[in-house]
Protein backbone atom coordinates (compact mmCIF):
# COMPACT_ATOMS: atom_id res chain seq x y z
CA UNK A 1 0.00 0.00 0.00
CA UNK A 2 2.94 2.71 0.75
CA UNK A 3 4.09 1.89 -2.02
CA UNK A 4 1.83 2.72 -4.40
CA UNK A 5 1.11 6.09 -2.65
CA UNK A 6 4.76 6.61 -3.14
CA UNK A 7 3.82 5.80 -6.88
CA UNK A 8 0.79 7.91 -6.81
CA UNK A 9 2.95 11.67 -5.49
CA UNK A 10 5.72 10.44 -7.64
CA UNK A 11 3.17 10.46 -10.84
CA UNK A 12 1.86 13.67 -9.49
CA UNK A 13 4.77 15.55 -8.76
CA UNK A 14 6.74 14.62 -12.32
CA UNK A 15 3.47 15.38 -14.03
CA UNK A 16 2.78 18.56 -12.60
CA UNK A 17 6.42 19.70 -13.19
CA UNK A 18 6.01 19.01 -16.69
CA UNK A 19 2.67 20.91 -16.62
CA UNK A 20 3.98 23.71 -14.94
CA UNK A 21 6.13 24.10 -18.77
CA UNK A 22 3.46 23.75 -20.71
CA UNK A 23 3.21 20.14 -21.57
CA UNK A 24 -0.69 19.11 -22.75
CA UNK A 25 -0.04 15.38 -22.24
CA UNK A 26 0.82 16.36 -18.75
CA UNK A 27 -2.61 18.27 -18.51
CA UNK A 28 -4.34 15.17 -20.21
CA UNK A 29 -2.40 12.86 -17.87
CA UNK A 30 -3.42 14.70 -14.41
CA UNK A 31 -6.66 14.55 -15.32
CA UNK A 32 -7.23 11.07 -15.90
CA UNK A 33 -5.48 10.61 -12.73
CA UNK A 34 -8.26 12.99 -10.73
CA UNK A 35 -11.68 11.64 -12.58
CA UNK A 36 -10.38 7.64 -12.19
CA UNK A 37 -8.43 7.49 -9.09
CA UNK A 38 -5.46 5.95 -10.61
CA UNK A 39 -2.56 5.29 -8.62
CA UNK A 40 -4.19 5.43 -5.30
CA UNK A 41 -5.19 9.17 -6.21
CA UNK A 42 -8.54 10.50 -4.88
CA UNK A 43 -10.97 11.44 -7.38
CA UNK A 44 -11.80 15.26 -7.54
CA UNK A 45 -14.01 15.94 -10.36
CA UNK A 46 -12.80 19.83 -9.87
CA UNK A 47 -9.42 19.33 -10.26
CA UNK A 48 -9.82 16.68 -13.13
CA UNK A 49 -12.24 18.79 -15.19
CA UNK A 50 -9.36 21.57 -14.59
CA UNK A 51 -6.70 19.76 -16.19
CA UNK A 52 -8.92 18.72 -18.95
CA UNK A 53 -9.75 21.79 -19.93
CA UNK A 54 -5.99 23.18 -20.00
CA UNK A 55 -5.63 20.12 -22.07
CA UNK A 56 -8.51 21.00 -24.53
CA UNK A 57 -7.60 24.75 -24.77
CA UNK A 58 -4.12 23.42 -25.95
CA UNK A 59 -6.17 21.15 -28.45
CA UNK A 60 -6.17 18.01 -26.87
CA UNK A 61 -9.09 16.08 -28.87
CA UNK A 62 -9.24 13.33 -25.73
CA UNK A 63 -8.94 15.89 -23.21
CA UNK A 64 -11.99 17.58 -24.69
CA UNK A 65 -14.05 14.51 -24.62
CA UNK A 66 -13.23 13.79 -21.25
CA UNK A 67 -13.95 17.20 -20.20
CA UNK A 68 -17.51 16.73 -21.56
CA UNK A 69 -18.00 13.32 -19.98
CA UNK A 70 -17.20 14.70 -16.78
CA UNK A 71 -18.60 17.90 -16.63
CA UNK A 72 -22.23 15.37 -16.82
CA UNK A 73 -21.54 14.73 -13.04
CA UNK A 74 -20.78 17.86 -11.92
CA UNK A 75 -22.98 20.61 -10.49
CA UNK A 76 -23.14 24.05 -12.28
CA UNK A 77 -20.99 25.53 -9.23
CA UNK A 78 -18.37 23.16 -9.53
CA UNK A 79 -17.68 23.75 -12.99
CA UNK A 80 -17.32 27.16 -12.78
CA UNK A 81 -15.03 26.69 -10.13
CA UNK A 82 -12.99 24.46 -12.26
CA UNK A 83 -12.87 26.76 -15.18
CA UNK A 84 -11.78 29.40 -12.48
CA UNK A 85 -8.83 27.44 -11.53
CA UNK A 86 -7.77 26.69 -15.26
CA UNK A 87 -7.49 30.35 -16.02
CA UNK A 88 -5.62 31.06 -12.80
CA UNK A 89 -3.58 28.72 -14.24
CA UNK A 90 -3.22 30.21 -17.39
CA UNK A 91 -2.68 33.34 -15.78
CA UNK A 92 0.98 32.62 -14.24
CA UNK A 93 2.42 32.34 -17.70
CA UNK A 94 1.71 28.87 -18.73
CA UNK A 95 1.37 27.92 -22.01
CA UNK A 96 0.81 24.86 -23.72
CA UNK A 97 2.91 23.20 -26.21
CA UNK A 98 1.48 22.24 -29.32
Amino acid sequence: MAHSLEAAAYLIESRLADAVRGDIDAYYDLGIAYSSGSEGIDVDLVEAHKWFNLAAVGGNVAGQACRAEIASEMSAREIALAQRQARAWLSMGVRGEA
